[in-house]
């Protein structure tokens, strides 16, 4: 298994960025490569900025991951989600911007992310992106879960 940088966040004082800052994520190797097995991060207070009228956004993140490797540390994660704070993207972009920075650190089986975003002007949208790992089955597995992705919509009364 290849070297890990020590984990810097984890136990120390929280130092928050306000700038978007994919460099804050740190990783942790899985102890259990062998075996396939979802983690799943839950953040009901994420926020970034519209990029045209600087207004807030407000979501709850849904992150999933399939690990090979290395794992993601939770409280990094969770410094990485708040430099978006002050970060003016359109929600199908955040998700898709997240998404390809956590491929690009953990390397895993399988990710997705799904933001539910809360209705401004009367309007929610909730965009979905995942990836599975070339040449593997989980490239299937992504292919399959996006098409059936909404097939069931929720009823959205509590927004």
């Amino acid at each position: 298994m290849e070297n890990h940088k020590p984990l810097t966040l984890l136990g120390n004082k929280t130092e928050y960025t306000y700038q978007y800052n994919p460099e804050i994520l740190e990783t942790f190797p899985n102890k259990y490569p062998e075996r396939d097995f979802f983690v799943k991060f839950n953040a009901p207070e994420f926020t970034a900025l519209c990029p045209i009228t600087g207004q807030p956004d407000f979501a709850t993140l849904y992150i999933s991951y399939v690990p090979d490797q290395k794992m993601v540390e939770s409280k990094s994660l969770k410094l990485y989600l708040f430099s978006f704070r002050n970060h003016g993207s359109f929600h199908e972009e955040v998700v898709n911007i997240i998404c390809d920075d956590l491929v690009k650190l953990l390397d895993p089986r399988y990710l997705e992310v799904w933001g539910k975003f809360l209705p401004r002007g009367g309007i929610s949208i909730d965009p979905y992106v995942n990836y599975g790992k070339k040449g593997t089955k989980w490239e299937k597995i992504a292919w399959e879960r996006l098409s059936r992705h909404d097939l069931f919509p929720e009823k959205v009364d509590n927004r």
